[in-house]
């Protein structure tokens, strides 16, 4: 399962996976797992000193957890100005409401696995973006 082009979104239907483990095999940017009406859940493997970048999500509020790896979020009401910054471990999760600036930095020595849940959908259903150029070109 290293490319997930070979395995399509599951959703909307019921579906169980151990995500972390699935976290682990995704080496794909962005991928996502499961879309459905009113959520979606995407995997992300972010490079060493790789961020997500700077980003906001007008009508989508954003959970995102840390699978694997260390990072630092930084949030906030404006492009300029992120006023919240903490250090994130294995384990840990973002909350992010909608219009809301944030970006996730890589700050270990090892690709950063990361999951996401949006609600609702943000991305196409079947979305898979292998580097971050490639999501910037889909945008």
């Amino acid at each position: 399962m290293d490319n997930f082009k070979d395995r399509m979104d599951h959703g909307p239907w019921p579906y169980a996976a151990d995500i972390r483990k699935t976290a682990m095999k995704n080496h794909n940017f962005r991928a996502a797992v499961w879309t459905g009406c009113h959520l979606q859940m995407t995997l992300m493997c972010i490079p060493v000193c790789g961020e997500i970048g700077l980003e906001i999500h007008s009508d989508t509020d954003q959970v995102i957890r840390v699978e694997k790896g260390r990072a630092v979020v930084r949030m906030g009401s404006s492009r300029q100005v992120q006023n919240l910054q903490q250090q994130l471990c294995e384990g840990d999760a973002v909350f992010v409401p909608a219009g809301t600036w944030h970006n996730i930095l890589n700050m270990g020595r090892e690709p950063l696995k990361l999951s996401s849940i949006y609600a609702p959908p943000h991305h196409k259903r079947g979305t898979v973006h292998r580097t971050k150029a490639e999501a910037e070109m889909a945008e």
